[in-house]
């Protein structure tokens, strides 16, 4: 009688939400302001490489205020 909907899940990490979509793509929001990196979606893939996505962008974006 219910829909049969796949569970979406929220993981929070490093001071994001990472909600996983339907096509199990990613959507990635930072958790609160000031945002340091803008809200982003991933192509579909694991939970391990969006983290790694994640620390990736992070690290950039560290390596650019040092630069400046």
């Amino acid at each position: 009688m219910g829909i049969n909907q796949e569970p979406q899940y929220a993981v929070r990490y490093r001071g994001f939400v990472l909600l996983q979509q339907k096509n199990h793509s990613w959507l990635v929001r930072p958790e609160r302001s000031p945002m340091t990196l803008l809200p982003f979606r991933t192509p579909t893939c694991s939970l391990a490489d969006v983290k790694a996505l994640v620390d990736w962008r992070l690290e950039q974006e560290q390596s650019l205020l040092s630069a400046a």
